[in-house]
């Protein structure tokens, strides 16, 4: 038979070299030699043997031995021996020792060195594979530079050199065509380890891909002097940045665009001709919405903090130039601030005033019997609710300009009758619908909410507790009620599961 032999000296030549050109660790590439001899090993004394391989680091000598384990009783009579008779052997083995028995080093054949080989490659694969996961799972948020490896159904295979990376149809910038070895450059936003190996996802399209090509352009980013706050982007097409200076020297938006426009030049070749929107950014809402809505200019701003969204009111002219194509000057702005933002032109905003005004007043009218001039004054004066006027102090209501101590009173004890029969109406309502006692318990829950739990068959516990947190803000709409009160409440209504049982039922597709 045709043998194949390697001197064995030369092993730990092999294993030097296949290292450097892997770029993995030496010692793996000899575990994975003498895996291969082991199970060259087994083939040829029997799969069932304990049978070990072992390449000395210093020269390469190959040892072969047979492990035999000291017990009692005997389970498997290839790998374990009676204690007894292992001590006659060794008389210092103990239950559980190993008896070794070398064996001669194997002449490998054709197909016994085709397997070592086999096994060799599979197991070097696998420690190249752990080298770039470990390398590469530490450089997510960097911009990485390779070449163009293969194209295949849109997604681009980019080679780093030290690995591949997969950039996908999806993270490509529109009308954006690569050929094989073209340069790309591209930011890393996930390295997973997965079966065929780790996979690099690299994208041209990621928000920070933007920040981090200024922060090669600018060096005062890099340096920390400027710091970018938030980035927006509609890929391809235009952009928005909010940048701060730490320190007052320096004009952030400035040092961005750089000398007549170099830096942010750059920036843009590099993007296909993205458009960029430098803003300075604030720690005011306000301010920094109105900033965002570049190059629209603004008349007033209103904050409503509980939804967290801003009306923003413009010129009449300026209305195409806030709202932007297709929408894209006010969507990116709502992106770069985090706030949902409301366009409407002054003429909107004061006839929406106006509606707001009359709503209120008639509210007032109808639930306090006053006259509409009084209705008025408290509208102007910045009341909405007839709960603020049952709860303000007399003393303040008595300041607005035509009423006194007197007229004060009225309008607090007026108030506060209202809420009362309203409250009654609520309450015989919710009993007649047959919600539970224990329902109108829960933290938060209003009279009128309770009546429309009963309109939604909502009347126990179990019922409430069934609900998911978005169902519950659905059944609650128009009225002041958040999601962290309707999770406190959902939590408050299943915590009998746990009195009862030590553990809540999974309610399928449910979630608070």
């Amino acid at each position: 038979m045709e043998t194949v032999t390697i001197p064995r000296v030369e092993l730990l030549q092999v294993a030097d070299a296949v290292a450097r050109e892997k770029g993995i660790e030496r010692e793996q590439v000899l575990e994975a030699m003498e895996l291969a001899i082991q199970k060259a090993g087994r083939s040829k004394y029997g799969h069932e043997h304990d049978i070990r391989a072992t390449i000395d680091r210093t020269n390469g000598a190959v040892r072969l031995a047979r492990y035999r384990q000291a017990a009692d009783p005997v389970e498997n009579e290839a790998t374990q021996m009676p204690l007894k008779a292992a001590q006659k052997l060794d008389k210092s083995i103990e239950l559980g020792g190993f008896v070794v028995d070398e064996l001669p080093p194997i002449d490998f054949g054709r197909i016994a060195a085709q397997t070592a080989k086999q096994v060799i490659v599979q197991k070097v694969r696998e420690a190249e594979r752990d080298r770039q996961f470990e390398e590469f799972k530490d450089r997510v948020g960097e911009i990485v530079n390779g070449l163009v490896k293969r194209l295949e159904f849109g997604n681009v295979t980019v080679d780093l050199s030290r690995a591949e990376a997969v950039l996908r149809r999806d993270e490509m910038l529109p009308r954006e065509n690569f050929r094989r070895g073209d340069r790309v450059r591209a930011y890393i936003y996930d390295v997973r380890r997965e079966q065929r190996g780790p996979q690099i996802f690299l994208s041209r399209t990621h928000p920070q891909f933007m920040a981090k090509l200024f922060a090669q352009e600018v060096p005062e980013i890099y340096d920390n002097i400027i710091e970018i706050k938030a980035v927006a982007r509609d890929p391809g097409s235009r952009a928005k940045i909010a940048v701060i200076s730490h320190d007052s020297g320096i004009d952030p938006v400035g040092a961005c665009v750089g000398m007549r426009g170099s830096r942010v030049q750059a920036v843009v070749s590099e993007l296909q001709g993205e458009k960029i929107d430098i803003i300075p950014w604030s720690q005011d809402p306000a301010t920094f919405v109105v900033n965002a809505l570049a190059p629209a200019e603004v008349a007033k701003v209103v904050l409503d903090e509980d939804a967290h969204r801003i009306d923003v009111v413009v010129p009449d002219e300026q209305l195409s130039l806030a709202i932007g194509r297709r929408g894209q000057n006010v969507r990116l702005a709502s992106m770069l601030t985090g706030w949902n933002i409301d366009i409407l032109t002054e003429r909107e905003e004061s006839e929406r005033r106006q509606e707001e005004f009359k709503t209120r007043s008639q509210l007032f009218i109808d639930a306090l019997d006053v006259e509409e001039v009084i209705a008025h004054l408290l509208v102007t004066e910045g009341f909405s609710t007839i709960e603020e006027i049952a709860l303000v102090p007399p003393e303040e209501l008595a300041a607005i300009e035509g009423f006194d101590e007197a007229v004060a009173q009225e309008l607090k004890k007026r108030a506060e009758t209202w809420l009362e029969e309203r409250e009654a109406r609520f309450t015989a309502k919710r009993k007649e619908l047959g919600v539970t006692d224990e329902v109108a318990a829960l933290p938060g829950i209003t009279s009128e909410m309770l009546a429309k739990l009963g309109e939604a068959g909502v009347k126990t516990l179990d019922d409430f507790g069934d609900l998911a947190t978005d169902e519950l803000l659905e059944l609650f709409k128009g009225l002041v009620f958040t999601e962290e009160q309707a999770n406190t409440a959902i939590m408050a209504a299943r915590q009998h599961w746990f009195d009862k049982d030590g553990a809540a039922p999974a309610a399928e597709g449910k979630t608070a």
